[in-house]
């Protein structure tokens, strides 16, 4: 009797080890089954932001769509804390990065990359009336961007970064942008494509100075190792480049055609 109850306990916990294996591997190239979970920031208009109903809305978010829908997948938006990006992509938990996100070679160590598709860049924007006009105009002052960003790249490879005051860092744009517009910092470095965006919805508000610190290009970063998920969307990318969808995105979204070929 115990030979035989042993011999039971070996067999289930056989088929458990080769479902569980089975389960595992599945997600390997190919996502969570048939769907591609995104990492995103949903407070980085107009890439992915939460419009008045709380709905995940912008340019990534419908051209991520897209793309799942070409891969014959379904998508889901996980928002994620953008300081631990990194970290949610490699322990399996988001399929890929895809929000503004800025290719750069201290990345390229830690995730693959898709080929750009947007030109960005870096800039400074104050309030429409400060006495700040140029980069040197910041020594001394007090300047913020957003955690763990390229802004803070940036910054760091400006020799300015050394005269400012103080640099303060935040969980997201949107907190930088309003510790400027209530007088708590004298200045923000923040994506050009960001503060276009506020700079229109909010006339008058902002100045953004002619200089920038960096151009750069956002790309969409999968898991290290996982080559097979990589080719399949560059493939859909590539595709949605040829057919004009993605051109009917970055109209709806900037007006023109942006998408970098």
């Amino acid at each position: 009797m115990m030979k035989r109850l042993a011999m039971i306990a070996f067999l289930v916990s056989a088929l458990f080890m080769v479902l569980t294996g089975c389960s595992g591997n599945s997600s390997s190239g190919k996502g969570k089954g048939d769907t591609l979970v995104i990492g995103i920031d949903d407070k980085f208009a107009p890439m992915g932001f939460r419009d008045e109903n709380n709905e995940l809305v912008g340019f990534d978010i419908d051209y991520a769509k897209a793309a799942a829908e070409e891969m014959g997948m379904k998508v889901k938006f996980q928002p994620i804390d953008w300081k631990t990006k990194e970290s949610e992509l490699s322990s399996g938990r988001i399929d890929l990065i895809w929000n503004g996100y800025t290719i750069t070679d201290d990345r390229k160590k830690k995730v693959l990359f898709t080929k750009p598709y947007l030109e960005n860049a870096q800039v400074v924007v104050t309030l429409a009336d400060s006495n700040i006009k140029k980069l040197a105009d910041l020594e001394g002052k007090v300047v913020g961007l957003q955690s763990l960003s390229s802004a803070a790249d940036a910054l760091d490879a400006n020799p300015v970064k050394s005269k400012i005051k103080e640099v303060t860092e935040f969980a997201d744009n949107v907190m930088a942008l309003g510790d400027l517009k209530s007088g708590r910092l004298d200045a923000v470095v923040i994506d050009e494509v960001v503060i276009d965006y506020y700079a229109a919805k909010q006339e008058n508000t902002f100045k953004i100075l002619d200089e920038s610190l960096a151009p750069e290009q956002y790309g969409i970063g999968v898991k290290k190792g996982n080559e097979e998920l990589l080719e399949k969307l560059q493939k859909a990318l590539d595709k949605m480049n040829e057919d004009g969808t993605a051109a009917e995105v970055s109209k709806k979204w900037f007006g023109e055609d942006k998408v970098l070929k």
